[in-house]
């Protein structure tokens, strides 16, 4: 429990931005990050929700995996579903591990590629005044509880074919966000060759977003098909996303509960946010919903303001989006996604930090604050 007053603010941050962009703003933020980039070495902005070993990492995995057989049992028996089952694109959560190891482990297992395509949230965009442009990297690897993970080749092939004011590459707005950085671990689990494109998806209106989708689709799908890679066997694409963020306490001073703090008010907190994930991220993938689902989360006058308070509120809707386009460049057919479960971090079971030393939660579960978390796969 120790990380609490570490990165309290920072969950604060999630919901309510500065309006400045000074430069003294993100020198905070880069001395705020747990282990700093070193030379081309990135580093690791939370070292409290998520792990840096991999004695921690295996212990995780352990109990992780426990808590998931049961609902991972009803899944196969649903959809016959075997271990070879690989999904072409997810949506991933990225809280704490103490909180939501158990959607990570339903859902990481199915990211079989080699190659991963992370879509992160951009949580300090306003700080960097970032907005309508990709944000990449160049380090020459990641750090993992395993060892060092790379950056896939793919990376460098995707920015020679974009174009340049589609993107921007910069180490610092990459080493501050930890919405990538929690997913790595679970792949390098699962792969230890795993190898990753990591692009931040800042502020953007639905006309910018399916834009530089179509080009971000269009150049990674005419490399796919140079090289005879298969979305789902080669390359995976992943949005890393948490659901709603509940409450009246915790998060800058702003209120974030439509429905109040009871408990029949966090019950129907979650049925809509369960409802939303269903009816606009789950059967058929289509663009329509995901253009449904961003102005559902923002304003659409003002895409910097929250209309529902889901962080992943760029990264998903972008992310599905180039997935979907990409494998009907290369299938002629549409991505179906399934809901493997959702969670909340007052709802799921929480995992014994007495066994995992060095691990911890970064944000209270309560009535009055708590955080959502749904888990989707593409196929």
């Amino acid at each position: 429990m120790h990380g609490f007053l570490k990165r309290g603010a920072a969950l604060a941050a999630l919901i309510v931005l500065s309006h400045s962009a000074r430069a003294d703003e993100r020198q905070d933020l880069l001395a705020a990050v747990s282990i700093p980039s070193e030379k081309q070495l990135r580093g690791q902005a939370d070292t409290v929700g998520f792990v840096t070993t991999a004695a921690q990492m295996d212990s995780v995995l352990a109990q992780a995996r426990t808590l998931a057989a049961a609902r991972g049992a009803e899944l196969v028996a649903q959809y016959e579903w075997t271990d070879d089952t690989a999904f072409a694109a997810a949506v991933c959560p990225h809280d704490d591990y103490y909180y939501a190891g158990r959607l990570y482990a339903l859902l990481t297992p199915h990211i079989r590629a080699k190659t991963v395509i992370l879509f992160g949230v951009f949580h300090k965009a306003r700080a960097f005044d970032c907005r309508n442009r990709l944000v990449f990297e160049s380090f020459d690897a990641w750090r993992g509880p395993y060892g060092p993970v790379k950056p896939s080749p793919l990376r460098d092939a995707l920015l020679a074919r974009l174009p340049q004011d589609d993107f921007i590459v910069d180490n610092d707005m990459q080493t501050v966000e930890h919405s990538v950085e929690a997913i790595v671990p679970w792949l390098q689990a699962g792969n230890r060759d795993v190898e990753i494109v990591s692009i931040l998806v800042p502020y953007m209106d639905w006309a910018t977003m399916d834009r530089l989708a179509g080009e971000v689709s269009s150049a990674l799908a005419s490399i796919m098909k140079e090289k005879g890679w298969a979305l789902g066997r080669d390359v995976a694409i992943v949005a890393s996303a948490d659901a709603v963020h509940y409450g009246d306490a915790g998060w800058g001073g702003s209120v974030y509960a439509d429905f109040g703090t009871s408990p029949d008010g966090y019950a129907k907190a979650v049925e809509r946010d369960r409802n939303l994930a269903t009816t606009r991220l789950t059967g058929t993938l289509r663009r329509d919903n995901l253009r449904g689902f961003l102005y559902t989360c923002v304003d659409s006058t003002d895409v910097t303001r929250y209309a529902l308070t889901w962080c992943g509120r760029f990264s998903v809707p972008f992310g599905l989006d180039v997935a979907s386009r990409v494998n009907e460049t290369l299938f002629s057919h549409p991505l179906t996604g399934t809901l493997l479960d959702y969670g909340t971090s007052l709802g799921e079971v929480s995992l014994d930090l007495a066994r995992i030393p060095g691990l911890g939660a970064t944000a209270p579960n309560n009535l009055h604050h708590w955080v959502g978390y749904a888990a989707i796969g593409y196929r």
